[in-house]
Parts: structure tokens; C-alpha cells; sequence
């Protein structure tokens, strides 16, 4: 699995907003912020600090794209 927080780097882009800015508006950590920057998971608190700070639902920060590996699409 996958995750994007490209929907957050727009919304930051189209808030005239940096990266470090939202360090300090949402409360989020540098380890976070790196873990996002390379669209790896963060934590739920991670997230739903972001969402309080831009009073905005978790579909607007983050996608989940799934694997298209083979062995992923077989049926259960």
C-alpha cells in the first residue's frame, strides 16, 4: 500500500504556506513532516492535528493508492 499527501502540499501551495509553516500552525513533529515528505504513514494525532488546523476532513490531506502488484489482486 501507498499513501499520498500530495492533496496536502496543494493545499499548502494554494494557502501560500511552507512545509515549516505547517509545523507550527498544525503542531506536528519534523519526523512527521520527513515521514510525509517520502509518503510513508504517520500516525492518526498526526493527522487529525493537521485536520483541526486547516478545519478540513482527512480525504483533503491524504490518498491511499494500493498496490497493483499481482498477488494484490487476487481474491480472498
Amino acid at each position: 500500500m501507498a499513501w499520498s499527501y500530495k492533496r496536502l502540499w496543494i493545499m499548502l501551495v494554494n494557502k501560500e504556506m511552507k512545509r515549516t509553516d505547517l509545523l507550527r500552525v498544525a503542531g506536528i513533529t519534523s519526523s512527521a513532516l520527513a515521514r510525509m515528505g517520502k509518503n510513508q504513514p504517520v500516525t492518526m494525532n498526526t493527522l487529525e492535528k493537521i485536520c483541526a488546523a486547516f478545519h478540513c476532513q482527512i480525504e483533503d490531506i491524504v490518498e491511499y493508492i494500493p498496490d497493483s502488484s499481482p498477488e494484490d489482486t487476487k481474491q480472498v
